[in-house]
């Protein structure tokens, strides 16, 4: 028997097998199209998301000789934030989906942020930014024409990635989300766990629009016959960055991982217990009727993307192997600074104004320098994150779980490594997030026993320790925050 894992991401559907022993036997993706409509803007087609993730379902069944009747249960982990809105009764998409990326509504998180930044920050733990749905939202209600009239007749539906797709799985049957994907909207109050009557009426959004709030590991329903030839229980969802926590065995207050993909998230289990800090605080799981468990979130909006910038935007390199390469070729990255802020700073930042910036270009520079100062400012942006919240929780980090596709890459783990002065440990497999959903579903229908069992199946890849001498590390982290200040100066200079 095998657990179906979906993991809707940001630039590929993909699908995973994973047999009772934690092992993912088959893996099948499918990239799909970036719709940049307008500078700052993202987007992607709802009904390409849902037709490559079908195709590639059923590419991964056909391939690994599985039959339906092999697979106990499905867990979806997605993209959050991102925002889709369809017709409830054709099911039709209204417009395109406005990604978490998506930086259309900077302005109008500025013009709110005095009026209601605090009872936000109070309610949801998370920031005013355009990163969250509910500016996205807004922007939907306000600006597709006869939007706001349909939605407030009961005629639409409004969800993240999760809840689209389980719409399309259950044939429309199923309108639900789950705690984890509800806390990223900057309209699911944390504390009572539930829609916030407060800021739906403040911005005015009909509560009807939203799906019902469910766990992150129960059965929610059945897929349509008609799909795969047979009804498989569909059995979690959740957040793709609190999947990678849970896929890692992160089950204890304390531990603490980083996954680097297309942008970076720092996530740190902080136990059942809400507890204010500067930096966001998410729910990270709830596993049936049992209490939620929260985490501290911080966030690198660009990591991977910078290596697409590298191979696709500035053409430096021909594929994203060649930047360890590079990077390994040159002794430092000679006195050049990349602030890779192509979406804007978040943790501990949160400007979203800031751009990419790129400091200290002598004429002896070279390509190669440029890319390991790219992947330095990977490692620095992660260093920012996760001393902030060394300082905040007023405790040690004493370990980091790493993950995502750049984590295979020795010379970033060693960089960063160097830079926390903390040690850190690489999963022997890249599917942290998709082995995340895949665990709660199988808890669900009783595949695994427990969190114990699952612990027990996480496998170390890579162990790295800080090996650099400390008086150079400070040297470049002052160099870097000077950086940092630049970027920002240039940004209010501009704006």
């Amino acid at each position: 028997m095998y657990i179906l894992a979906i993991d809707a991401g940001t630039t590929n559907s993909r699908a995973l097998l994973i047999n009772q022993k934690g092992e993912i036997t088959g893996v099948e993706g499918q990239p799909f199209i970036q719709h940049y409509p307008n500078h700052g803007w993202v987007e992607h087609n709802p009904q390409e998301l849902w037709q490559t993730q079908k195709e590639v379902i059923h590419r991964l069944l056909g391939k690994s000789r599985v039959s339906v009747q092999e697979i106990a249960a499905i867990g979806i982990t997605n993209q959050r934030e991102t925002v889709i809105l369809w017709d409830r009764k054709s099911g039709e998409p209204i417009g395109n989906a406005i990604v978490w990326s998506d930086r259309r509504t900077s302005d109008w998180c500025l013009a709110m942020k005095p009026k209601y930044e605090k009872v936000l920050r109070e309610k949801t733990g998370l920031f005013l930014e355009p990163y969250f749905s509910l500016s996205k939202i807004v922007w939907m209600l306000d600006n597709i024409p006869g939007v706001r009239e349909k939605a407030e007749a009961g005629e639409l539906c409004v969800g993240t990635v999760n809840t689209y797709l389980l719409w399309q799985l259950t044939g429309g049957k199923q309108f639900l989300t789950d705690v984890s994907n509800a806390s990223r909207t900057l309209l699911f109050n944390i504390h009572t766990l539930a829609w916030d009557p407060e800021i739906l009426a403040a911005f005015n959004i009909p509560l009807s629009l939203l799906p019902e709030v469910r766990s992150n590991s129960e059965v929610y329903g059945v897929t349509s016959s008609d799909l795969f030839g047979r009804e498989i229980p569909i059995a979690s969802m959740v957040g793709d960055q609190q999947a990678a926590l849970f896929g890692h065995g992160c089950f204890h207050m304390g531990d603490t991982k980083c996954t680097y993909g297309t942008g970076s998230f720092i996530l740190m289990n902080r136990g059942t217990y809400f507890t204010p800090t500067s930096h966001l605080t998410t729910v990270a799981w709830q596993i049936g009727k049992r209490a939620v468990v929260y985490a501290l979130e911080g966030v690198v909006y660009s990591s991977g993307s910078v290596i697409e910038w590298l191979c696709n935007g500035l053409q430096v390199i021909h594929t994203p192997p060649e930047v360890e390469e590079l990077a390994k070729s040159v002794p430092d990255s000679g006195g050049i600074y990349f602030v890779p802020a192509f979406h804007g700073l978040a943790s501990p930042s949160w400007n979203s104004k800031v751009r990419a910036t790129i400091l200290g270009i002598s004429q002896s520079a070279t390509k190669a320098h440029i890319v390991r100062a790219a992947l330095e400012g990977v490692a620095h942006q992660v260093t920012d994150v996760i001393l902030s919240m060394q300082s905040d929780i007023k405790s040690h980090i004493s370990l980091v779980k790493c993950g995502g596709g750049m984590s295979k890459s020795s010379f970033l783990m060693q960089m960063q490594a160097n830079l926390l002065s903390i040690p850190l440990k690489c999963a022997q497999s890249s599917e942290n997030t998709g082995l995340g959903a895949g665990y709660l579903a199988g808890l669900a229908v009783g595949f695994w026993k427990d969190e114990e069992e699952i612990a027990s199946l996480w496998k170390e890849a890579g162990h790295y320790k800080p090996s650099m001498d400390p008086k150079d590390v400070a040297k470049m982290r002052k160099s870097w925050l000077l950086a940092i200040e630049a970027a920002k100066l240039w940004a209010k200079n501009e704006g």
